[in-house]
């Protein structure tokens, strides 16, 4: 294969809403490039992107899938493509993200039945936010209902005027059969097999076609300055010269060109492969962007440019990784510079691993293609990367603090608590949960109370993940709402005794400590205090004494639930000089610090989490109203530049267990929401 292996290489990331036709536009594609012998079905779960059993029981993409195809022109240039398929599943965002970190261009794909939808415009927000080409493909032409012409209105209305037409439909839902070409100005007529034959533009179109030829050309040309001038002159730039000039718009961001088909029928299909690599731009169009000198958290350093070139040194990005059952971790990756080869011996500057590649392969969906090398600007794949998780970057320098640029921060919006089913899938499960969220970072997994806390984007991509949890890595748990993680707080200030005097025979335990326990300022954690003189308590004995008040404060107070926020003083106290230790003044401090709570009494303290909902004007009354309902304080509410409102207000957690879901089905998916845990205040509501 790599012997014969074209000279160019895109990839191409399908983003848009669910049910758009993502997954069965890339069937489409793999199957009249002869990538596969015949197409698969969603519903049956047949495709070659969604192989995942979860993917194919729910009939949806819920993660990121490659596929690798070589496309032949018609004037013999061979061009690879290597495709994402992404979730249009809201909950599965960051797949997307992941995809357009490594995509020359991306390809929303609009359904020609249901327009413009929430999916779409997150789709084009993702793209616009990672810099990435658009390029619109309408499908579903030939199904009923199908309306390019309002689709295409619906487009310019929600993202101006930078989108081109190039193509019309002759006939749509079941007469949809030809496509008019905008810039050649000729009918292209297919066959059952999705081949197509030139022929004139039919007289009922041939008005509007060159009404969108005209507006077309002077968009174009307006972008070239000699073109322009030519064009002034009364010179008509042929349809490859204005295919040319296109192509720097669609790099430059200045223009989308949008195009039609039916994956179905195969109708459009090879126009799109051929407008892909001739508008696509190369991957050496941009330079890839890292950040140097990065701490353990990720945050800090310097942006540096990174030219895409086959002669530069070795440098990997590892975009996703996958937990396959069958050989372990597959990890994603696109070469951002030199030649990668296997037995290449990297150093992982995320980590700080030594890693050696093994076998190089593109993917086909689960379908492993073998490559001999990958050059700069290809995507590729290889097994078994133990220390290298999504994110990181391998690199011939022996270097740590080196990370690709962020992807776009997704704070988890909905949370279960985890209960292992058995003691053997208790032991494993902490192992099991951080290769979980190693191949996906937009799951997080904290301890609250004890409970074992995993956190994600939706109810799906939470269900999914535990799905996955049993299937690939042997673990299996029980769900159930999340507990939320209420503290307590000193009510007022107490002094009391701690005292530990015990006798069995031998050595005995005997310690007092007298304490002082008051509270700090919100946020102020803890603070202990040494206040003894004369050495009532030994030197040697006061780590233990503020080891027991931490142990005093993380079992919980009065009400069950950790203290924070509180100052513990020791001023006085009494040691023995054979019965007394260490553990004797760890255990009488524990006791002095719960009399001191149960004395002066603790208040509830409740987490309040800042939320941001951002959703059309027209709905920004109803969701006032709901966040009322849930003890919020609204802190501003402004419009952005699309016109959408943003409102921003406190929530109490204990408020947000659901409100993902809620907001979906208030907004019908047009809401959006971001939760950023805040601080702890008294609780306003009855337990």
């Amino acid at each position: 294969m790599d012997a014969a292996s074209p000279v160019t290489h895109r990839t191409v990331a399908l983003v848009g809403g669910g049910g758009s036709g993502k997954t069965t536009l890339c069937e489409a594609l793999l199957h009249r490039a002869g990538a596969i012998p015949r197409t698969g079905s969603v519903e049956h779960g047949t495709t070659v992107s969604d192989f995942e059993p979860e993917e194919t029981a729910r009939g949806v993409s819920l993660g990121l899938s490659l596929a690798y195809l070589v496309w032949t022109g018609e004037d013999g240039a061979r061009t690879a493509l290597t495709l994402a398929d992404t979730p249009g599943h809201p909950d599965f965002i960051g797949a997307v993200d992941a995809a357009l970190s490594v995509a020359d261009i991306a390809v929303v794909v609009v359904s020609a039945v249901d327009g413009v939808t929430a999916g779409t415009k997150a789709a084009w927000a993702s793209a616009d936010a990672a810099g990435v080409p658009r390029l619109v493909v309408v499908t579903q032409e030939d199904r009923a209902r199908a309306d390019f012409r309002r689709v295409l209105a619906e487009l310019r209305s929600e993202f101006g005027p930078r989108l081109v037409p190039l193509e019309l439909p002759v006939g749509e839902e079941q007469g949809f059969h030809a496509i008019a070409d905008v810039l050649g100005e000729h009918l292209l007529v297919y066959d059952e097999a999705g081949h197509h034959r030139e022929e004139a533009i039919p007289p009922d179109i041939i008005e509007e076609e060159h009404r969108l030829h005209q507006d077309a050309t002077e968009e174009i040309v307006s972008h070239d300055d000699a073109q322009l001038e030519a064009y002034l002159d009364g010179e008509e730039p042929s349809a490859r010269d204005l295919g040319r000039t296109l192509a720097k718009e669609v790099a430059a961001g200045e223009a989308v060109p949008v195009l039609l088909c039916s994956a179905m029928t195969g109708t459009g299909i090879d126009r799109v492969a051929d407008l892909l690599c001739e508008l696509a731009p190369p991957p050496g169009s941009r330079d890839a962007v890292i950040r140097i000198g990065v701490d353990e958290t990720g945050q800090g350093g310097t942006l540096q440019s990174v030219a895409i070139d086959a002669s530069g040194e070795p440098l990997v990005h590892v975009f996703r990784t996958l937990a396959d059952p069958f050989v372990g971790q597959v990890a994603m990756l696109k070469v951002l510079s030199g030649v990668l080869r296997p037995s290449d011996r990297l150093h992982n500057a995320t980590t700080g691993v030594d890693e050696r590649m093994p076998a190089l392969f593109r993917l086909r969906g689960s379908e492993h293609l073998p490559a001999d090398s990958l050059r700069a600007g290809e995507v590729g794949a290889v097994a078994k990367l133990a220390g290298t998780p999504a994110g990181s970057l391998l690199w011939t320098r022996p270097r740590t603090g080196a990370r690709p640029v962020r992807l776009p921060d997704r704070h988890p919006v909905y949370a279960v608590s985890l209960e292992p089913v058995s003691q053997s899938d208790d032991a494993k499960l902490s192992t099991a949960l951080a290769r979980l969220v190693s191949d996906d970072p937009t799951l997080i997994v904290d301890r609250t109370g004890g409970a074992t806390i995993l956190r994600g984007l939706g109810d799906t991509h939470v269900a999914v993940a535990v799905e996955r949890l049993a299937r690939v890595l042997g673990v299996h748990v029980a769900t159930s709402p999340a507990p939320v993680a209420y503290r307590e707080t000193i009510a007022g200030s107490a002094s009391a005794e701690g005292k530990l005097k015990k006798q069995s025979g031998g050595h005995g335990q005997f310690a007092v400590v007298q304490l002082r326990v008051s509270p700090l300022a919100p946020g102020g954690g803890f603070e202990f205090q040494d206040s003894v003189v004369g050495g009532a308590v030994p030197r040697s004995y006061i780590p233990a004494v503020e080891k027991g008040a931490r142990d005093a404060l993380a079992t919980g107070g009065p009400q069950g639930h950790p203290v924070v926020d509180v100052r513990v003083e020791l001023y006085d106290g009494k040691a023995h000089s054979v019965d007394s230790s260490e553990m004797a003044f760890r255990t009488a401090a524990s006791l002095g610090v719960k009399a001191a709570l149960a004395q002066a009494g603790t208040v509830l303290l409740e987490p309040v989490s800042s939320v941001t909902v951002t959703v059309p004007a027209d709905l920004q009354g109803p969701v006032l109203t709901d966040l009322a309902s849930r003890r919020a304080r609204v802190g501003s509410t402004e419009r952005n530049d699309d016109g959408r409102a943003r409102i921003r207000a406190t929530v109490p957690d204990a408020e947000l267990a659901r409100y993902v879901l809620d907001l979906r089905s208030l907004t019908a998916g047009q809401g959006e929401l971001e939760i950023v845990p805040e601080r702890y205040e008294p609780t306003s509501a009855l337990r």
